[in-house]
């Protein structure tokens, strides 16, 4: 370039103009790089203001989810229940009883949706119940005895367990229930007397945890980096925080004009999370679902190998997901569809036909669920969130395979075997396997595309 042209380039661009394109620009890697700090701190908010629980307090779903827990792809057939909790003052405790009358199982997640460890029936106690201990960042000199040690390199984190009852029948499903009921939590320093234990049911009230794409973004990321110590994968990132405002130790206060920016930063977060959503493996041949991360399993979800931290596919995970197990496959295993058989991106108005073959392979049932892809939770206000396989009103063909149809309308005498789509709104759907067999991981079963209806 000559100096003329340099002058020139120099010139279009005012010092003023220089300052609001590098915030922009820091804005959006911001976004990329906290994305799961944020989730985690979204689910921490709606814990507090919707379900008005504390660190350590359970809060559950006496009844399968509907719309109105709102958090990134939850099960619509599993009955939750979801904690909090922060090591700052010490260990944490963590009684998970032993699956008897239901299966309950879950993970334990860092502060960056790391899973710490799995426990129930798919973890460490292998359903014969346990005692967990959380424990804070730093050396831990010794150990009390009869518990399951926890180390985390974050302050915060949380846990989601599922209850799987062992048929619908009100028995059953209560008998899961006293599972979720007889779940434990309470710091170390206590255990010899630990407070009550507060469980607090929040079905069919909204709880609220997906993350806001706008300047109110970084006022949670800059929450989680104030509480979170500094990893030395993350000290460049650090300094590029300074230029937002966000400092350790520092109260956060953009004025307007950053906030406006910062705005717009989250704004165009947002639209590169939701187009690399399709971005997935195809995991049949030239399917058209896919598995949502390849190096997820792969470093434990932590993104972290030997040559990078992939921050990128990292972000477009946990804008989609929360809670990956520790060791995928166990109690569940899904697939994600994002694009009709012909490529084409799913559009709420239209109605698309599924036809799943009579075999399913999964020890408990399989289930179909619909999600909002500008959120990755379920549609508000949707009538039906899911389908279930084990459902008894479901219409079934002679060789045992099922037709499922998504629209903003039911097709007639079809009612039972529909679910919801919002016009003017895009979509995607999971299918989940409940207790995945061989078939489904050596591939010979395969789940045929979602076909737009003629």
């Amino acid at each position: 370039m000559t100096t003329s042209n340099a002058s020139a380039v120099s010139a279009a661009f005012t010092p003023a103009e220089l300052a609001r394109r590098t915030l922009q620009r820091r804005g959006v890697e911001a976004a990329i790089w906290g994305m799961p700090l944020v989730s985690v701190d979204a689910m921490r908010q709606a814990s507090l203001r919707d379900a008005g629980a504390e660190s350590g307090d359970i809060v559950y779903l006496s009844k399968p989810a509907d719309w109105r827990f709102q958090t990134a792809t939850p099960n619509a057939t599993s009955l939750y229940a979801y904690f909090n909790f922060n090591l700052a003052n010490g260990p944490i405790v963590v009684e998970v009883p032993a699956s008897v009358g239901a299966e309950l199982s879950g993970t334990f997640i860092d502060a960056w949706e790391t899973p710490l460890a799995d426990a129930g029936a798919d973890g460490e106690d292998q359903g014969r119940g346990g005692s967990y201990l959380l424990l804070p960042p730093g050396d831990t000199p010794s150990l009390p005895d009869g518990h399951l040690p926890v180390r985390t390199r974050t302050v915060n984190g949380y846990a989601l367990f599922h209850a799987i009852p062992a048929s619908s029948w009100p028995e059953d499903q209560a008998k899961a229930i006293d599972l979720v009921k007889a779940l434990r939590v309470y710091p170390l320093a206590r255990a010899d007397k630990p407070p009550a234990q507060r469980h607090i049911d929040m079905s069919g009230l909204l709880f609220n945890g997906i993350a806001r794409f706008d300047d109110t973004f970084y006022d949670a990321l800059a929450r989680m980096v104030h509480e979170e110590p500094v990893q030395t994968r993350d000290i460049v990132v650090m300094a590029q925080l300074k230029s937002l405002g966000i400092e350790k130790g520092k109260a956060f206060k953009p004025d307007q004009a950053t906030r406006d920016v910062l705005k717009g930063a989250a704004a165009e977060a947002h639209a590169l999370f939701m187009n690399s959503a399709s971005g997935g493996q195809p995991y049949w041949p030239g399917s058209r679902w896919v598995s949502l991360t390849a190096a997820g399993p792969k470093t434990g979800f932590s993104f972290e190998t030997g040559e990078r931290l992939d921050i990128d596919e990292r972000a477009a995970m946990f804008f989609l997901a929360d809670a990956a197990p520790k060791n995928p496959g166990g109690t569940h295993f899904n697939v994600g569809a994002f694009r009709d058989a012909t490529g084409n991106p799913f559009k709420g108005d239209d109605t698309y036909h599924l036809r799943i073959p009579g075999n399913g392979p999964a020890r408990h049932s399989w289930t179909v669920t619909v999600y909002d892809l500008a959120t990755g939770a379920f549609i508000r206000n949707t009538p039906r969130v899911a389908i279930d396989g084990g459902d008894r009103k479901l219409l079934k063909n002679g060789d045992g395979s099922i037709d499922v149809y998504f629209g903003p309308t039911a097709p007639v005498g079809k009612e039972s075997n529909w679910i919801f789509t919002a016009p003017r709104k895009p979509w995607f759907a999971f299918f989940r396997f409940h207790g995945p067999e061989k078939t489904v991981f050596d591939r010979t079963w395969v789940l045929p595309n979602i076909e737009r209806a003629r």
